[in-house]
């Protein structure tokens, strides 16, 4: 529980490179090695394939516009909860962030973990419930990390972002110099692909931006970073464009060393294409690099999970131990220690489950994509209410990009609740279940 020295407020403690890593971080990491293969079941050939990957940066881009221009002009630890309570409502704000707490955010941690324990497992079994195992410490080792204070946390962040992309562009040098493989030779598993038979172009364009899902949680630095209203620009626009490129390479590399025919029937794309550079022993190689970009992924998703239950308990007195912001380690502890908890009942939860990770991908997605929506919506809701600030970023052509970005949410949302299971349901009975919560929460605030 919170203590003296946990009355303050978060401080300017983010640079735009470090915000960046945390960006990237979130971004960069197991979708690439997870992702592709699906992706490329569902196109009709290499250009499309590529095209797909560059659609999804430009879409990312399009939102990162809108969020630049939200962030600029209300920079708030909270950010889409601060942005969806002033647009719509402290019930829409307060929904959200009980989504976040509860399916979003924990859902990631939860998600990342597992397969971090997927590969750590690799490396060194731990019994039947390994991955669980790998998972449970993972999550509990950088909420304790987090607890220690902001300034370990983005150290981290940086060092392991910048370790992941450093593994990425050693992998694409070493594999751009090798000569294209047969893929015929490779030990491949093209019968057990998954391909759709239906809205293919649709499915893979799912899978692409679950790839590119992460930028915006930049939003939640901002009432951290320093000079926010010039620098969340460079922020959102130079992360997605690295990632973009990144992401290019990559598959650039996947298709020279494996061929589109090699990487549409592989099964662990990463191991294939790093035993064909490195020899044999090459798949270790990548299980400790989809370690690495793992634990990016999670300690990112960690901090900037932790500020939206902060804002929530800042801004409700019925949750309010999750307000308190301790000013010796510059964090959150509360609401760390609060996301902590959940993550793990999702992990011990996933256990369980013979499908633990794509029941986890169903519970996340419709109620992130929703909630999306209707951060893009705000934007011109303040627009209509009370322009831009002199001093805030504005999004260039106006209005098409928040429009553009605003029909892929939308379909987005539709696919989430089509293309899933029992999952999704789950996590939108969850979301409803803040009903309760925010009546009560609504009463003891008009009471205190």
């Amino acid at each position: 529980m919170s203590d003296s020295s946990e009355s303050g407020h978060p401080l300017p403690s983010f640079t735009t490179f470090s915000s960046m890593a945390v960006v990237i971080g979130m971004v960069v990491g197991i979708g690439i090695f997870r992702l592709p293969p699906i992706i490329a079941s569902n196109s009709s050939g290499e250009m499309q394939y590529l095209l797909f990957w560059v659609a999804g940066g430009f879409i990312s881009l399009m939102g990162a516009l809108c969020y630049a221009e939200l962030s600029s002009s209300m920079p708030n630890a909270g950010g889409e909860y601060y942005f969806l309570s002033k647009a719509f409502g402290p019930a829409t704000g307060f929904f959200f962030s009980w989504g976040r707490m509860t399916v979003i955010q924990v859902g990631s941690v939860a998600l990342i973990a597992f397969i971090l324990g997927d590969y750590a497992t690799v490396a060194l079994d731990l019994g039947q419930s390994s991955s669980a195992i790998y998972a449970a410490a993972a999550v509990i080792i950088l909420t304790g990390l987090n607890i220690m204070g902001t300034r370990h946390s983005r150290r981290a962040q940086t060092i392991l972002a910048s370790v992941v992309v450093l593994a990425l562009v050693i992998i694409m040098i070493a594999g751009f110099s090798k000569t294209p493989a047969d893929a015929s030779g490779l030990s491949l598993a093209g019968k057990n692909r998954p391909v759709f038979s239906g809205g293919a172009a649709g499915l893979a364009m799912i899978f692409v931006l679950l790839s590119y899902g992460g930028w915006s949680e930049a939003a939640y630095l901002s009432g951290e970073l320093h000079n926010v209203r010039k620098r969340i620009v460079r922020v959102l626009v130079l992360g997605i464009a690295i990632i973009t490129a990144i992401y290019l390479l990559v598959n650039l590399t996947y298709i020279h060393v494996l061929g589109f025919d090699g990487l549409k029937a592989s099964q662990t794309v990463g191991y294939d294409l790093a035993e064909q550079i490195f020899g044999p022993g090459g798949s270790l190689v990548v299980v400790w690099i989809v370690i690495v970009a793992a634990l990016s992924t999670a300690n990112a998703t960690i901090i900037t999970g932790a500020r939206t239950n902060y804002a929530l308990g800042r801004d409700f007195k019925l949750l309010g131990f999750m307000g308190a912001w301790n000013m010796i380690s510059n964090t959150p502890v509360n609401a760390l220690l609060v996301q902590g908890v959940i993550s793990l009942i999702l992990v011990g939860i996933g256990a369980w489950s013979k499908h633990a990770i794509v029941t986890i991908v169903e519970y996340t997605a419709p109620v992130f994509w929703g909630f999306i929506l209707l951060t893009t919506l705000s934007l011109f809701v303040f627009r209509w209410r009370n322009g831009v600030p002199a001093s805030a970023y504005r999004i260039p052509f106006y209005p098409l990009p928040p429009l553009l970005f605003l029909s892929a949410c939308g379909y987005m949302l539709y696919a989430s609740l089509t293309y899933t299971g029992k999952g999704a349901l789950a996590g939108v009975i969850i979301l409803l279940a803040g009903v309760p919560v925010w009546f009560l929460a609504d009463r003891y605030q008009k009471r205190a």
